[in-house]
């Protein structure tokens, strides 16, 4: 399964030992850029950790797996592929000239400032 997204949180990097080693695991959660807007905290556990930024526009390949612990069920959303995707003004910026690129920055820039 894969989701489309914007990264709005990034919770606490968590690191321990297992029977196998050090573990680490990252969550964070994505919002959907869809119609009805959905978010979902998912997990990257080991060499899977890249380095987000809130506000990151994602594509994450996720696996869906439940487990059952004292009679509860427990379901979690391991990101497996995180790739990084421009955001709305890159690929704005993508196919303008290097002087439109200019002066669309410089418009951005004034407007923050006021």
């Amino acid at each position: 399964m894969e989701l489309q997204g914007k990264v709005i949180q990034i919770l606490p990097l968590q690191t321990g030992m297992g029977k196998k080693g050090q573990w680490r695991k990252q969550q964070f959660v994505l919002e959907t850029q869809t119609q009805y807007p959905k978010k979902v905290c998912l997990t990257a556990w080991g060499d899977k950790i890249v380095n987000l930024a809130i506000g990151a526009m994602v594509a994450v390949s996720v696996d869906l797996e439940s487990r059952e612990y004292n009679g509860r069920w427990y379901t979690e959303a391991r990101a497996y592929k995180i790739e990084r995707r421009p955001t709305t003004l890159q690929q704005r910026l993508r196919h303008r000239s290097p002087a439109e690129c200019l002066r669309a920055q410089k418009t951005i820039c004034h407007s923050k400032n006021n």
